[in-house]
């Protein structure tokens, strides 16, 4: 409910205006005089004042300024019954909302308290907009008072040198990262020195292309580098340009410097503690396999020499196969090793992947039929000719098919009836598949993980843990692809995929 407070000399029209106002449902307060109606505005605190203009002691306009100076906000409405012009407008000015005349008519009355309402009401709203933007602008600024000491906490504490510029390419930010980096203090730096100064010529042409007008660049990315200190040290960096722009134009730059000191220092010892990692694996591997070697051939020896004493010829066959086998396992081994030490490129030519598959199957035929194992070919007459490199056919199958005749000869499945598949197959993209299928004794997980490391091997003193480590590099270097799935006691297959073509034509296989 909106308070009035009406002032007037005369009784009888304070009465008859209160009852109307108090029936349109105002609170109404009354006084007699400007006096005493100064006084109970101050009291009281009214939305509005009806006030006549001649009044004995303080008129009507002395009070509208006094109510004025005290809350400008108020609405005044000027009574008069002498309709005086001048006074109307001497009121206006000194901030009436309104000015009606005697006897005052209830039409023109609501009118003038309509009007007096509404810039009430649009006050109102206006001090509510004023007090939720201050507190926007308030809020607003101390989230770009937060913002900016976080991004100023973030600058400093950065590991990486961040050196801002001007358009100019003046420095205007230096963080202590880049002062570890460069050298200079802070003051040696900023308003004093150009990025073209700071950095090398090679970083500096950077800055200079960046920033140039004839041709715009909003970032370059990370290249690696060399800066000179303060202290004339060199120092390997990794850095990037960031050119800042404004309304489309060049406001200054920010570069990130990344110290690979560190890096490189731990770069070299990692080197250092891989190759005497790899000597000394490479080392104890064949002193291993060496070892297991010998023995054979001390074996066998002891046989030839037992035998040679009684004269005993069958004891001198089984003596010199035990010498045979182990000059071939020396063989072997010496193959493998050159083959994963030599960097190779395939010998590409026209050759025939079934005919070098069936030499592998020919080849170790004798020792699969001895055990008991049938060697089956299903081999793509489709993949009859290719140009391909026959070596690498020729070595890794045969380190594929020997391991799957030994995976069935190490089966403890007396019942299972044992057997190779090997097959071949053209694919439609033009390369050769090759499987070899064994139903032997299968791998464990933990096995499969292990299948291509240096030196691993299931076949204890028989293997010598480099077959496949040479059939995935020569593989790899055929562009080729090489998989294995196998399951514990069931079996396993390996699948070989091979590019043909011409080497410049040649693409990795899938798989």
């Amino acid at each position: 409910m909106e308070k009035i407070l009406i002032i007037d000399d005369e009784p009888d029209n304070v009465r008859v205006l209160a009852l109307s106002l108090e029936t349109d449902g105002y609170e109404v307060i009354t006084a007699g005089s400007g006096e005493e109606g100064l006084a109970r505005f101050k009291a009281e605190a009214p939305d509005m004042v009806i006030t006549d203009i001649r009044m004995p002691g303080m008129d009507g306009i002395e009070l509208l300024r006094r109510v004025k100076d005290h809350d400008p906000d108020v609405e005044v409405i000027i009574v008069t019954g002498h309709g005086d012009i001048d006074s109307a407008i001497e009121a206006m000015q000194c901030g009436a909302s309104d000015f009606i005349n005697k006897p005052v008519r209830d039409q023109v009355l609501a009118i003038a308290l309509q009007r007096a309402r509404d810039k009430l009401e649009i006050r109102r709203r206006l001090r509510s907009y004023t007090e939720e933007l201050e507190e926007k602008v308030r809020e607003a600024t101390r989230e770009i008072r937060r913002k900016s000491g976080f991004q100023i906490k973030l600058i400093k504490s950065s590991n990486d040198g961040i050196v801002a510029t001007d358009k100019d390419l003046t420095v205007v930010i230096y963080n202590p990262g880049a002062h570890r980096i460069f050298g200079y203090s802070q003051a040696e730096v900023i308003d004093h020195m150009k990025a073209t100064d700071l950095f090398t010529p090679e970083i500096g042409r950077v800055f200079e292309l960046a920033m140039s007008p004839e041709i715009p660049i909003r970032e370059i990315p990370w290249k690696e580098t060399h800066v000179t200190s303060k202290a004339g040290e060199t120092i390997p960096v990794r850095f990037s340009v960031t050119v800042l722009y404004e309304d489309d134009q060049t406001i200054g730059s920010v570069a990130f410097f990344q110290d690979l000191r560190e890096i490189r220092r731990l770069e070299r010892e990692l080197v250092r503690s891989e190759r005497l990692a790899a000597v000394g694996q490479t080392v104890a591997g064949l002193a291993h396999c060496i070892k297991n070697i010998l023995h054979g051939m001390e074996g066998g020896r002891f046989v030839v020499d037992t035998a040679l004493g009684r004269n005993d010829i069958e004891k001198l066959k089984s003596g010199w196969g035990m010498i045979k086998r182990n000059i071939g396992r020396t063989s072997d081994l010496v193959l493998d090793l050159l083959y994963y030490s030599k960097q190779r490129e395939p010998e590409y030519g026209d050759c025939s992947p079934n005919q070098i598959a069936g030499e592998v199957c020919h080849l170790l035929m004798p020792l699969a039929v001895e055990n008991d194992i049938a060697v089956l070919r299903k081999f793509d007459p489709a993949a009859d000719n290719a140009f391909m490199d026959p070596q690498t056919i020729y070595r890794s199958l045969l380190n594929l098919v020997s391991n799957a005749v030994d995976a069935c000869l190490f089966d403890t499945d007396a019942p299972k009836v044992h057997a190779v598949t090997v097959r071949t197959r053209r694919e439609p993209g033009g390369g050769i598949t090759f499987e070899v299928t064994d139903n032997g004794c299968g791998m464990t997980p933990e096995t499969r993980e292990k299948l291509f490391s240096s030196f691993f091997s299931t076949k204890g003193a028989k293997g010598t843990g480099l077959g496949l480590l040479v059939t995935r590099k020569l593989v790899e270097e055929h562009k080729g692809s090489i998989k294995v799935e196998s399951e514990e006691g069931k079996g396993t297959t390996f699948t070989l995929r091979l590019p043909c073509g011409k080497p410049e034509a040649a693409v990795p296989g899938a798989g």
